[in-house]
């Protein structure tokens, strides 16, 4: 990238903050605390990392946030309103052949409601594991899937992680 173009995406930052704002959306500028899952193994970690620059800044409006501590195997948007772990260890319920599950672009995603009525996804039938946090307010946008499909389908191949 040219050092040339910088300045002018460091100058559009503050309008679409702004923007966001206006929305009602949270600019994401603030940090958040995530705690990253147990190390996974190095394969693993690879893909996350790989994941981790692939991720869009925004997902159903929200503009990504700082997580804390710093680890490629978390991200979030809007706060704690949406928030990813990658390089989780399989989830007891993926060997359920009754849970519900959607797919979105081609990426598989195991679907559970939590207790305080937001949703949990986690991926299937991929070498990384990764399990995305919805909160109750944004539940109801499945079109947040969309934008993190891409992103694992192209950073996380298909198979069965062995972690």
């Amino acid at each position: 990238m040219s050092l040339h173009r910088r300045p002018l995406r460091l100058l559009a930052l503050p309008a679409a903050a702004a923007l966001l704002a206006l929305a009602g959306c949270t600019p994401g500028d603030s940090g958040v605390t995530v705690d990253p899952p147990p190390a996974p193994p190095a394969d693993v970690a690879g893909l996350c990392a790989t994941l981790h620059e692939k991720l869009p800044e925004t997902v159903a409006g929200l503009a990504r946030s700082t997580t804390e501590p710093r680890s490629d195997l978390t991200a979030a948007w809007g706060g704690s309103a949406i928030v990813l772990r990658c390089g989780i260890p399989k989830p007891p319920k993926m060997a359920d052949p009754k849970q519900e599950g959607v797919e979105v672009n081609g990426v598989g995603w195991l679907l559970e409601k939590t207790d305080d009525g937001g949703f949990r996804f986690t991926t299937g039938s991929r070498l990384a594991y990764t399990e995305v946090l919805v909160d109750k307010e944004h539940a109801t946008d499945a079109g947040m899937l969309v934008g993190l499909s891409g992103a694992v389908a192209a950073s996380v191949p298909v198979g069965i992680s062995s972690y």
